[in-house]
């Protein structure tokens, strides 16, 4: 249970901690983020897939900025109070790139940070063609991570990511993850896994630094797990990137559909003006206004 008040990274430290797999949806603004902590999860992540689709329009290949990402970022984080790991890519360029991201996402109060090691231009990692920077490097990178959270006094958890298992072998990813672990990283995430044995090996390397689940819905490389699944292979975190955004364009095309028609959407597929209203908070703003309310606000 969550203190009232609790720093989002002590909350998320806290998660890491507790027993069972803990789930975490992937928002792309701040109104889905505020869905789902409204939906009582306890965390959830950015998906630079779908922010990258939803703010630009675009490909998850690298066309989206660190200044573009923090600017919308941070108004994620300003909109809900539980847990936000943020996807980063790659850093954003090298190890000295990297220690100004950290730092940048740390002052928009994420509690976590996923950080991969893509050459530039990095992609999502169940496309084709994936590339990575060699282990040196790869490593040198979230020891600038480390750095960068000593240097800001904060204890942001560290997501240390690999693409290497399509990109060059399981051995090789396997190996970048041991490494990682060395390097300071909090939790390890190895993506585009093949199958449950690959999952399984995962989880049996550095056994007291939690792992991350990626459950890319609709046809990823990875097979999908059921939590208690996931748990019994070792895994601590595991979230789902595309579920919003995906529901969400197919929600969209349909109400299109009957608008093109000449009708409005149907009754059952969207909320009521009013559940609208609650949802984006005008309820609750109309009651603190009230706390502000002078004689001359009143109506005749």
């Amino acid at each position: 249970m969550e203190r009232e008040g609790e720093k989002p990274v002590k909350v998320l430290r806290r998660i890491l901690e507790s027993p069972g797999v803990h789930q975490g949806p992937a928002c792309f603004d701040a109104l889905s983020a505020k869905l789902i902590q409204s939906a009582g999860f306890r965390f959830c992540i950015t998906s630079g897939f779908s922010i990258s689709a939803s703010r630009l329009a675009l490909p998850d290949t690298g066309l989206i900025s660190y200044g573009e990402m923090l600017d919308h970022a941070q108004l994620i984080t300003q909109a809900v109070s539980i847990p936000i790991i943020v996807d980063a890519d790659n850093g954003y360029g090298n190890a000295m790139n990297v220690k100004r991201t950290v730092k940048g996402f740390i002052a928009a109060g994420f509690a976590g940070i996923i950080l991969e090691d893509q050459v530039a231009p990095k992609a999502c990692g169940h496309t084709r063609g994936r590339k990575v920077v060699s282990r040196e490097e790869a490593v040198m990178k979230i020891k600038a991570a480390v750095d960068a959270r000593t240097e800001s006094g904060s204890d942001i958890v560290i997501v240390a990511r690999t693409d290497a298992r399509q990109a060059v072998s399981l051995d090789e990813a396997l190996t970048r993850v041991k490494a990682f672990a060395d390097a300071g990283a909090d939790v390890l995430f190895i993506d585009a896994l093949a199958s449950k044995e690959e999952m399984k090996a995962l989880c049996q390397v550095s056994p007291n630094v939690p792992k991350l689940a990626n459950m890319l819905e609709g046809g990823g490389k990875t097979p999908i797990l059921n939590p208690v699944e996931l748990e019994e292979v070792g895994y601590k975190l595991v979230v789902y990137p595309l579920s919003l955004i995906g529901v969400s364009i197919l929600a969209m095309q349909g109400a299109l559909a009957h608008i093109r028609e000449g009708r409005i959407p149907p009754s059952g597929s969207m909320p009521s003006f009013e559940e609208i209203k609650d949802i984006v908070g005008f309820n609750a703003y109309y009651k603190e206004e009230e706390h502000y309310a002078t004689s001359s606000d009143q109506q005749p």
